[in-house]
């Protein structure tokens, strides 16, 4: 029973004060500083680019759908989009699913 080394007490918490608490939850609050930067503002910033995109689309512009689709807007309703993809085709999506807005004349580049 030699083996055995002594325990001793560790300091108590409360000699390392306030400022101990607050240095142990500082690799935290950082952590969430630089999320908030690099994370959540730049996917803000998108969201906020897109909905000015949406409320902006008028009778002309040329538009990229979600799913691939190239088109003119030929009619624009409150949350609806008429696009007209062929000669005397047009089908309607929603403003939602239209990602891109493309320069004047791209179509006609194509």
């Amino acid at each position: 029973m030699f083996f055995i080394s002594n325990a001793y007490a560790q300091a108590p918490t409360e000699a390392l004060g306030l400022g101990g608490n607050l240095t142990s939850f500082l690799p935290l609050v950082l952590m969430f500083v630089v999320m908030y930067f690099l994370m959540i503002r730049p996917q803000q910033k998108r969201a906020k680019e897109q909905r000015a995109m949406m409320d902006a689309l008028a009778k002309g512009d040329e538009v990229v759908t979600a799913g691939g689709m190239l088109g003119r807007v030929v009619k624009v309703v409150d949350a609806y989009v008429t696009i007209e993809v062929a000669a005397s085709t047009e089908i309607t999506v929603q403003k939602s699913s239209i990602t891109t807005l493309l320069p004047k004349g791209t179509l006609k580049a194509l």
